[in-house]
């Protein structure tokens, strides 16, 4: 471990009061014998996400949970980057959702305006960062990507969000036709996981976890 890093014991707060994230990185932190908290339960205020970029908003949840809840603070700003409509709606996925009605409105909304564009590209990545932030200050970040495309009509009833409307590149199903460790699962030789989030979380294993 560098001197950049600083090895996460214990308890922490994960920083958001999404249901599908908070099962996400619970998982993903269970073979760490770290327990974690959310601040849903802890009821916690979100904070107004007023960042330019993933790891700005990531950073801002963050700082808010560690200060309010004097813990150890761990949170993901994510989002999905359609090319076609030049990285929309990216850092507002959420917003764009809540503006919409709901995730299965947005993807018809996004299917719409990727049409209306003239733009035949259905190229589109996910993006996640990872934020992990002590009371004392102390911050570390990671981000990561996953390149596929947008399908449509979505396909699958697992995960949550856009997962049905993202087919990654090198398979035949969506995120949301995938198992949970299909598409969160760390392989255990070390090589690279398949989801966005999975694969920010294994750069942040590496620098400040340690397996139990």
């Amino acid at each position: 471990m560098n001197a950049s890093s600083r090895l996460l014991l214990g308890k922490i707060v994960i920083a958001t009061h999404n249901a599908g994230k908070l099962h996400e990185m619970r998982e993903l932190l269970e073979p760490y014998g770290i327990e974690a908290l959310s601040a849903g339960e802890l009821k916690l205020p979100e904070p107004d996400e007023t960042g330019g970029d993933f790891i700005a908003n990531a950073l801002i949840k963050a700082r808010s949970a560690a200060q309010l809840a004097q813990l150890p603070a761990f949170a993901d700003d994510s989002g999905l980057c359609v090319e076609a409509l030049g990285g929309e709606p990216g850092i507002h996925s959420a917003r764009f959702a809540k503006d919409a009605g709901g995730f299965a409105q947005a993807m018809t909304k996004i299917d719409a305006l990727m049409r209306a564009c003239g733009n035949t590209s259905r190229r589109s990545q996910f993006v996640s960062a990872l934020a992990l932030v002590w009371p004392d200050g102390f911050e570390q970040t990671f981000e990561a990507k996953v390149h596929g495309d947008i399908v449509w009509p979505p396909r699958g009833e697992r995960g949550f969000g856009y997962d049905p409307f993202f087919l990654p590149d090198g398979h035949d199903r969506t995120f949301g036709e995938m198992s949970s460790q299909e598409k969160h699962g760390v392989p255990a030789d070390g090589s690279q996981a398949l989801s966005h989030r999975a694969r920010a979380f294994q750069m942040l294993a590496r620098a400040c976890l340690k397996k139990i």
